[in-house]
């Protein structure tokens, strides 16, 4: 799962850089009218056509937007929702470009974000697969002591004498 999360991190970088690359490309020739007729006066008045991280709604990016718990099922769990935000992303961008170029990019980066999506997926079996699976939520595997599915099974959360009142 290590080598994953680090390859995929190195990719998703690279998407940035091409995402990056679209928006430079698409901005760097405005002229004054074109800014101001297209709704990008606010974004070049404070960083002219230069990349600054933002989301559609101009707030920026930040580490806030990095959520990690240490419990590899809840990480891996924002992983695919992190996958799936991008791929509607994506497919929101789709559906407001006719430019070839831009559509031909962005579809490279939707099908890489199913492709993680379904790495991740698979990963997530791999470490439920290795976990106590009657109970597996009960505990942090990165944590608490290792329960696999031949050692005993933790108690579990509701009795059945509290769940039958």
């Amino acid at each position: 799962m290590r080598n994953f999360s680090a390859s995929t991190g190195t990719e998703e970088l690279a998407h940035l850089e091409m995402v990056a690359t679209i928006v430079h490309q698409l901005t760097r020739n405005l002229t004054p009218e074109q800014i101001k007729g297209s709704g990008f006066s606010p974004y070049y008045v404070n960083h002219t056509t230069g990349i600054y991280p933002c989301n559609a709604n101009g707030s920026p990016f930040t580490a806030a937007a990095l959520q990690v718990t240490g419990d590899p099922i809840t990480d891996v769990h924002e992983d695919l929702a992190a996958e799936q935000k991008a791929r509607t992303t994506y497919d929101n961008i789709l559906r407001v470009t006719d430019d070839p170029d831009v559509r031909d990019a962005i579809k490279f980066l939707r099908e890489r974000e199913v492709v993680h999506y379904q790495r991740f997926g698979e990963g997530l079996r791999i470490i439920t697969d290795q976990l106590d699976d009657k109970n597996f939520y009960a505990f942090n595997p990165a944590f608490d002591s290792p329960r696999t599915k031949k050692a005993q099974s933790p108690a579990p959360l509701v009795s059945a004498e509290t769940s039958s009142k």
